[in-house]
């Protein structure tokens, strides 16, 4: 197979012309990655040319795709870039409270980790579909733009429809959810910078018909870097939620998770903890394969709630695999009751916890 790099790209995209004609200019054009074989691009479109310019974007991303050596092609719209604020604006802007996304959520709820392998999107599937189970209005947004996993765990397939010029979320389970899985194929590798994460998760939060909602949870990637810092400065995150495993190496991870959080003034809602033991299906012996009971001491030493324990159970992971969360499809199991008293320590917590404001710089 050939190599495609992103000169060729660039050359096809000058070349290209739609149906009527017109070709694309090159100030359009805001980046082109790619990698093995994967090509994405991001054109510049204003939000009111959007719908559109859709036609278009489909035409292209079918044109990049019969490019030799291309193994998937993705085309998305991004927003232009705004002028750099004046002094004084920009004084202004900062001035302002957070908050202004998601205005129509009542309480936000960031689920998080240190480090990934713990189980963070499970829990977070899970936690949102027991919510729903208690007769909240929930959404589901996948922030974790690099390792989309919701799609596969909801068992939701295709792009989600259009109402104008915002996606549609999908539903599923009793939730309203959306993932950047939903917009691009599953095998895609998202190889993108920074910027083009942060714009992304911008537009799934704008451009997206979010209804009035109780909860919204977010899956956050692991770790403590861009996403999670931007994300707590520009919505009113009602409390993080950490994920961990028992053992040292994660709690010392969820450490940094909480010290983050504190540091922009997110209230801690609690700490699972995931993999928490295993009981063999066949003889009933249990074995703590990670330890046991090391997120609970953690949080009682930080001072932060102990949300429940989530054993290593094999339903958990042939449910998630399977499109059909453990909290929903078997509510009664031991997972499903696991689950539902995280849901219900949650919900405790965000009935006493108001929103948080975001970090706010002093000079003196």
């Amino acid at each position: 197979m050939a190599a495609i790099d992103e000169t060729a790209v660039r050359a096809r995209i000058g070349a290209f012309r739609t149906a009527e004609g017109a070709g694309i200019p090159a100030g359009m054009v805001d980046s082109v990655a790619t990698r093995e074989g994967l090509v994405q691009v991001a054109l510049m479109v204003a939000k009111a040319d959007a719908a559109r310019q859709e036609p278009m974007r489909r035409a292209l991303e079918a044109d990049l795709a019969a490019m030799p050596g291309v193994r998937n092609a993705t085309v998305m719209f991004t927003a232009p870039r705004a002028a750099a604020p004046q002094p004084q604006a920009q004084a202004q802007a900062q001035a302002q409270e957070p908050g202004t996304l998601l205005g129509q959520v009542g309480s936000i709820v960031a689920v998080a980790s240190g480090k990934g392998g713990v189980g963070k999107s499970t829990v977070a599937v899970n936690l949102a579909v027991a919510l729903a189970r208690q007769g909240k209005r929930v959404g589901l947004l996948d922030a974790d733009i690099y390792g989309p996993s919701l799609p596969r765990m909801l068992g939701t397939k295709g792009k989600p429809e259009m109402a104008g010029n915002k996606l549609v979320p999908i539903e599923a389970w009793g939730l309203k959810a959306i993932s950047i899985g939903h917009v691009v194929e599953e095998e895609t590798a998202m190889v993108w910078r920074g910027p083009m994460v942060l714009n992304a998760l911008t537009q799934l939060m704008t451009q997206v018909a979010w209804p009035e909602l109780d909860v919204m949870v977010l899956d956050l990637p692991p770790g403590t870097g861009d996403v999670q810092l931007t994300l707590a400065q520009r919505l009113k995150l009602a409390g993080a939620v950490i994920v961990s495993t028992p053992q040292d190496i994660s709690l010392l991870d969820a450490r940094r998770g909480i010290s983050m959080f504190r540091q922009v003034r997110v209230p801690i809602l609690g700490v699972v903890e995931n993999m928490s033991f295993f009981c063999c299906p066949n003889c009933g012996t249990r074995t703590d394969i990670f330890g046991h009971g090391g997120a609970e001491a953690e949080a009682q030493r930080l001072g932060v709630p102990f949300l429940g324990a989530v054993p290593l159970l094999a339903p958990i992971r042939e449910t998630s695999d399977a499109g059909t969360p453990i909290a929903a499809s078997a509510p009664e199991s031991e997972a499903g009751r696991a689950f539902a008293a995280v849901a219900t320590a949650v919900a405790a917590g965000l009935d006493g916890a108001g929103p948080a404001r975001g970090p706010r710089i002093v000079i003196e």
